[in-house]
């Protein structure tokens, strides 16, 4: 969910949001180039608007005075990163101010909270998390017209697949009468509120919950607030149950089952010797969770269930989801998480392209070259961490670069 061009913490969070969306496509990058004309282009998809029910008045208003705008295109084109490491990251972007910002909104909202909660089952914290991320609570939604954005594009050689049915919504919720053209201010990326919906996921998933008749994400904080838990439900949230907790880990702990893909019920994890991080037990159930060790066996651990999966299909960063379903945790009133038992030595961006360009020799899917150490290149770095007889918690060290740069 890419946002304003802000440096600095939101502007980084803002980033990352368009640059690791659910669908893997949205981060590909191709060096394809525009040959067509614009106009001409637009003058099609028009006609294709009025042949899938949009009104004509709404075509009018909406597409009339869109143009081309190659500052799109260079913002999509260009190689963005983020090679801090966990602490590194949700340390900059949960800050102080987010921290008390969310229980205040929590309680100046709790009668939409309470609805929310019964007809959804998502929690407070979680959806606050997210408002904070997404936009620091509605203080940065983007500044861009998003219909010249969508428009630029679904024209564009590179994803028109993609934006195309973007736009397409985008006129659907004009014509529904959600919002006219003139509110659809936001990201470069189109996306739109509070919580930076893409257009399908506003038309299919908006909810009216002030009772307006309108699906307002931009302006109604109920409306927000609710689409947002409607649309965590489709993604596959299960009421009732945690997100990530943070757990303590033993040092004689089979490394190789600290592994995101990787599920066992707490009362394994239980007998392995992992605690909550107060030293509390863990109950001595069948409930599914994963050891999630963002910096490995030396940095934090935090068991993620089922519900983390969502963050997942949310924003499939893994440091972006993690942090915030972290920071969801931190609102409901967990302590700061323990920093760690070792000095540990991440390796910066260059590093990470080396070694994806090393592991995708080896034949493994690193999910692209792109200096992002996401799921897949972590499941690499395991695979490898194996075959060299290294402690195998998914995640590189100067030590494993340095031994596959020798082959």
């Amino acid at each position: 969910m890419m946002r304003g061009l802000t440096i600095g913490l939101l502007g980084m969070a803002l980033l990352l949001g368009s640059l690791f969306r659910a669908d893997p496509a949205w981060a590909t990058p191709s060096s394809c180039r525009n040959t067509g004309n614009f106009s001409h282009w637009l003058e099609g998809f028009k006609k294709e608007a009025l042949a899938n029910g949009i009104s004509r008045s709404t075509v009018r208003a909406a597409l009339s005075d869109v143009s081309f705008d190659p500052r799109i295109i260079k913002l999509d084109r260009r190689q963005s990163f983020f090679s801090q490491d966990f602490l590194e990251f949700s340390s900059k972007l949960i800050s102080k101010y987010r921290l008390k910002r969310g229980p205040q909104l929590i309680r100046k909202h709790q009668r939409s909270f309470a609805r929310i909660d019964k007809q959804f089952g998502v929690p407070a914290p979680v959806i606050v998390g997210l408002w904070a991320l997404e936009s620091d609570f509605g203080a940065n939604m983007g500044k861009d017209r998003s219909l010249r954005s969508l428009a630029t594009l679904a024209y564009d050689c590179r994803r028109p697949e993609l934006f195309g049915p973007e736009l397409m919504a985008a006129l659907k919720i004009i014509d529904r009468g959600d919002l006219n053209p003139s509110e659809m201010i936001g990201s470069w990326a189109g996306e739109l509120g509070q919580t930076q919906f893409l257009p399908t996921h506003y038309f299919n998933h908006g909810v009216d919950f002030d009772g307006d008749g309108r699906r307002d994400l931009i302006k109604s904080v109920p409306d927000l607030l609710a689409s947002t838990a409607n649309f965590l439900v489709h993604l596959g949230w299960r009421r009732g149950q945690p997100w990530l907790e943070e757990v303590r880990v033993p040092r004689s702990l089979d490394w190789r089952e600290a592994d995101i893909a990787i599920q066992h019920p707490r009362s394994f994890w239980r007998r392995s010797g992992v605690s909550y991080a107060n030293g509390g037990a863990l109950p001595n159930d069948n409930l599914g969770a994963s050891l999630l060790l963002p910096m490995g066996r030396l940095g934090p651990g935090f068991l993620a269930y089922d519900n983390f999966k969502v963050y997942l299909e949310w924003n499939n960063s893994l440091i972006y989801s993690t942090t915030a379903a972290y920071l969801a945790t931190r609102i409901a009133g967990a302590p700061p998480v323990d920093r760690g038992r070792g000095e540990i030595q991440p390796i910066g961006y260059k590093e990470i392209l080396q070694l994806q360009r090393l592991l995708a020799r080896r034949g493994h899917d690193v999910g692209g070259v792109d200096g992002k150490l996401g799921v897949k290149t972590r499941s690499a770095v395991k695979t490898e961490q194996i075959r060299l007889g290294l402690p195998a918690d998914s995640y590189p060290t100067p030590d494993l670069l340095n031994l596959l740069r020798g082959g």
